[in-house]
């Protein structure tokens, strides 16, 4: 292919040559020659040209455009010269604006955006407790090993960072609670304000937004770059469910580590209460550790742990799903990341609010 060329042979007269295309245009190192053509009327001379496209029109329409010149073409191809002349009626019309929806069908695309996708996650949720059966039926196969990896990871190496905010909520709660209870005489009551907030709702709730932002994006990024690599495809080649070794070990430890770093939250957060406690309201260690053994009961404690593994199975299932609808692309696995987060987030605060609801019910 030869490159788009043009060579100026008399004043009024261009002789074009090569092909002029997206690719042949390269040989020309300006849109255009340094020397400008004269107004009016000019003769452009296809005989050597090759082809053209609507770049090559639209160059040549530009160029003879900014010096105030229109083109005679002389033995150009028949269908070259039908190009040149439809890009060249073309040139002046304004650019198709793209339609702008209303809002009520910006609203319908929403809706049923959202309901596709919760469709998906019921699907993605049915055919994970399909797995699970499996697995069930067949103990061997269960890589513990990933399942304790899964375990140090989203568990233990988040001990620092749940019991520093839960020590530090437990001191706001206290704090705030004495600047009311003092008024009434009743500083007692701190311990059973700190006592039944951490255990039946702050620890948990609060361990699992942490865990949320710290796993569950660690989950949607790592199962997002794997489909992007291609891994996940290899997996399914080599004949292995993918969902057995990337979904299930994840769901597991996050059903053990959840449960067992709000009972952690619950401790360090009584002690902040009880810190602040002693420097508010001059309750010493020993009476609070007694209040809080004789009117606080187990059942406060099960209702947080409950509530906890519940938090557990949305967030690692809800990381794993937005980590499996990433598509293309390294710009996919950030939007399914921050997904995975703001939606994991949401769900544990509605399923909060349900647990509320139905406890009030229950008068639990």
């Amino acid at each position: 292919m030869l490159l788009a060329t043009i060579a100026q042979t008399t004043e009024r007269e261009w002789k074009l040559s090569g092909s002029w295309t997206v690719r042949g245009l390269e040989g020309i190192a300006q849109p255009f020659p340094a020397q400008a053509c004269v107004a009016g009327e000019i003769v452009l001379e296809g005989s050597a040209l090759e082809a053209i496209d609507t770049a090559g029109a639209w160059v040549l329409k530009r160029w003879l455009h900014s010096h105030g010149a229109t083109a005679k073409l002389r033995q150009w191809p028949q269908l070259l010269e039908k190009l040149m002349s439809l890009v060249a009626s073309q040139a002046d019309a304004p650019l198709l604006q793209a339609p702008r929806s209303s809002l009520l069908e910006r609203v319908g695309q929403s809706a049923v955006a959202a309901l596709q996708q919760a469709y998906a996650l019921l699907a993605f949720v049915g055919e994970s407790a399909n797995a699970a059966r499996r697995l069930a039926l067949h103990p061997g196969r269960i890589r513990w090993r990933t399942v304790l990896r899964n375990i140090q990871l989203g568990g233990f190496d988040a001990l620092p960072i749940i019991g520093l905010t839960a020590f530090l909520l437990g001191v706001v709660v206290a704090y705030q609670g004495a600047d009311q209870l003092r008024h009434y005489g009743a500083n007692i009551f701190v311990v059973d304000l700190v006592g039944y907030a951490m255990l039946r709702e702050f620890a948990p709730l609060i361990t699992a937004i942490i865990i949320a932002g710290r796993s569950g994006s660690s989950y949607a990024a790592q199962i997002g770059t794997m489909l992007v690599t291609e891994e996940v495809d290899a997996m399914r080649t080599l004949g292995i469910d993918p969902l057995e070794l990337l979904v299930l070990p994840k769901v597991m430890a996050l059903a053990i580590a959840l449960p067992l770093l709000t009972v952690f939250a619950d401790a360090t957060g009584v002690f902040g209460g009880m810190i602040m406690a002693r420097a508010q309201l001059d309750i010493g260690f020993y009476e609070f550790v007694d209040r809080f053994g004789r009117e606080l009961h187990g059942a406060s404690l099960l209702i947080g742990v409950g509530k906890s593994l519940v938090f557990a199975l949305i967030v690692a299932m809800i990381g794993c799903f937005q980590g499996f609808r990433t598509h293309g692309s390294a710009d996919s696995v950030g939007r399914q990341t921050t997904l995975s987060v703001v939606q994991s987030i949401f769900l544990v605060i509605v399923a909060d609010a349900m647990f509320s609801v139905v406890f009030s019910m229950l008068e639990l």
